[in-house]
């Protein structure tokens, strides 16, 4: 009686499982990252709910969007997440975490060939800040908590340019809530200075080639003759491409396929969902973000 028992557990766990995957198949969830309202975001990432059904042999691609970063973390840690593009810190966060949950298998190439993007920080160009040292207390904005080249970065780099701690030269520090509304928020005065990310490649007159800046001047909410750059940072790793370690390998090998064909299969959705112009992809592992991790492990821990 016991043996039939257990078998009959077992049964009935293999049939659980075996329901989950098959669940599993019918929807393709895709995470997308705050920085950028909501409708705008949702708009970029139509043309995958198009193409990817067809792909992947799943009945319907939903997407997500997160009022910030840590929406899109958490339900890449909670598995109910399938696809996201992350920034390096985001990343980071999820690996210190829980370093099975995702995996990274593309992250973007500039139009120069770099796999690498920059901190920005700008100011109202009529604000009289043009150099670090004009920020003396001043109001600095960041964008928000888990992002690379909103916090992490200068976090870590700001103060070696400084000479000092950022607290002890500024009088004061905040989050804009996301890229966008962070560099709202300097041309309204909220902040005298603020932190956003850009390719750095092309001219600071267009927001150059990619980045928030980039797509803020696209959209026709910023112009740039309002700003002044007031410092950049090294290069930063361009984020990574995750998907769901757990996710069927035959569905990650088609996924990833489809995304490297993608910049020339359909151009327009590329560039959508990327935000600016990019040569394409090219694949990363872990490693790549190797001083990323160790980055947000000193400065945040987790």
């Amino acid at each position: 009686m016991l043996k039939k028992t257990l078998l009959g557990a077992v049964a009935f766990t293999a049939l659980i499982v075996g329901a989950a995957q098959a669940e599993d198949l019918k929807e393709f969830r895709i995470g997308i990252l705050g920085g950028e309202n909501e409708a705008d975001r949702m708009r970029k990432f139509e043309c995958m709910t198009e193409l990817l059904p067809e792909v992947l042999g799943v009945e319907k691609v939903s997407l997500f969007p997160a009022s910030d970063y840590d929406g899109v973390v958490q339900g890449l840690l909670g598995g109910t997440l399938d696809y996201a593009e992350l920034g390096a810190s985001a990343y980071a966060k999820v690996y210190l975490e829980d370093p099975d949950a995702v995996y990274p298998i593309l992250t973007t190439v500039q139009t120069d060939g770099s796999t690498g993007y920059h901190s920005v920080m700008v100011a109202r160009k009529d604000s009289g800040i043009s150099t670090l040292e004009d920020l003396k207390g001043k109001k600095l904005g960041f964008a928000d908590p888990d992002s690379t080249s909103g916090y992490l970065v200068p976090a870590v780099t700001l103060p070696k340019a400084l000479g000092m701690p950022i607290e002890e030269h500024v009088a004061e520090t905040g989050f804009g809530g996301g890229h966008e509304n962070l560099v709202l928020e300097v041309v309204k005065g909220t902040f005298d200075a603020g932190t956003t990310w850009a390719s750095g490649v092309g001219d600071f007159a267009d927001g150059y080639t990619s980045g928030n800046l980039h797509k803020m001047v696209e959209k026709g909410i910023l112009d740039m003759d309002d700003l002044v750059e007031v410092w950049k940072s090294p290069l930063i790793p361009n984020g990574p491409i995750v998907v769901r370690t757990s996710m069927d390998d035959s569905m990650k090998q088609a996924f990833k396929d489809f995304m490297m064909k993608l910049p020339e299969s359909d151009p327009a959705c590329f560039s959508d969902i990327q935000g600016g112009d990019y040569k394409g992809y090219t694949e990363v592992t872990p490693a790549f973000y190797e001083p990323i991790i160790d980055a947000r492990r000193s400065k945040i821990g987790s």
